[in-house]
């Protein structure tokens, strides 16, 4: 039977943090991290063995402060001019609990709005997030674009 507690909460900060990065809250992003936390965007979607195989991103917590330093800084071509993105979670769904950590996975669709382009992107989001205060902390989020083994035009944000 379904936890609707776990599951509203889940839900809740799940969409939070996407209203952050849509609205370019990247500071209060970046709290949302355990200290090891891990961002990874994989290049073959079946992938489970990240740490052993090439990604597209792989960030622990200097990475992903880099990151953020890039997008805002104006000194990426990527990333300049900065990108405005939507972003729609749904299908989310908790797959385990074990009172410390829960590991859940949904949907993500992204619309890009760049250089008078408009660009879509479409993910499935796995998330270990660990129970912090009356909230949770990200442990690691797994970004598993559908067409990630297809080429892919330079994604200058935070998915």
């Amino acid at each position: 039977m379904m936890n609707l507690n776990l599951f509203n909460e889940v839900t809740a900060f799940i969409w939070q943090e996407g209203d952050m990065l849509d609205h370019g809250e990247y500071d209060a992003w970046l709290n949302l991290w355990t200290d090891k936390g891990t961002y990874i965007i994989p290049i073959d979607p079946k992938q489970t063995d990240y740490e052993n195989t090439l990604n597209y991103a792989y960030d622990d917590h200097h990475m992903r402060g880099l990151r953020v330093q890039r997008l805002i800084g104006g000194e990426s071509i990527s990333t300049s001019p900065q990108p405005r993105t939507v972003r729609t979670i749904s299908r989310i769904r908790v797959l385990a609990d074990d009172g410390v950590n829960v590991t859940v996975r949904a949907a993500q669709n992204i619309r890009e709005f760049r250089k008078e382009s408009l660009k879509h992107y479409s993910a499935d989001l796995t998330y270990t997030l660990v129970r912090a205060e009356a909230s949770f902390k990200i442990h690691r989020k797994v970004i598993s674009l559908i067409n990630s083994d297809d080429a892919l035009a330079g994604i200058g944000y935070i998915l």
